[in-house]
């Protein structure tokens, strides 16, 4: 059985690896303020919603499977879930606030 360790690390590469190859294509062929939109824009629309739904089906499994923490992780999910799908609104927020 491999180490929980090693399998964390190796999902944490894999996840660089892809967040790099989302946004610095971006960062190549506009110019900064473009650049930092479109990256505001990929985050907001497209990763975070990916990984609260990842971090839902995940506290799901745990619910189903019994774990004694479960009622937890569905809380964390559903947080996550919150501030994924509403990032662009809370982001949105906190610019008309600044300006």
């Amino acid at each position: 059985m491999k180490p929980i360790i090693h399998t964390k690390k190796q999902l944490a590469l894999l996840g660089l690896v892809a967040l790099s190859l989302v946004l610095v294509p971006e960062l190549a062929h506009a110019g900064l303020d473009d650049s930092l939109r479109n990256i505001q824009h990929r985050l907001t629309d497209v990763i975070l919603p990916i990984l609260a739904v990842i971090g839902m089906a995940i506290a799901a499994i745990s619910f189903f499977t019994g774990h004694p923490n479960a009622k937890t992780h569905v809380t964390y999910a559903v947080l996550g879930c919150v501030f994924g799908f509403g990032a662009q609104a809370i982001v949105n927020f906190i610019a008309q606030a600044v300006h």
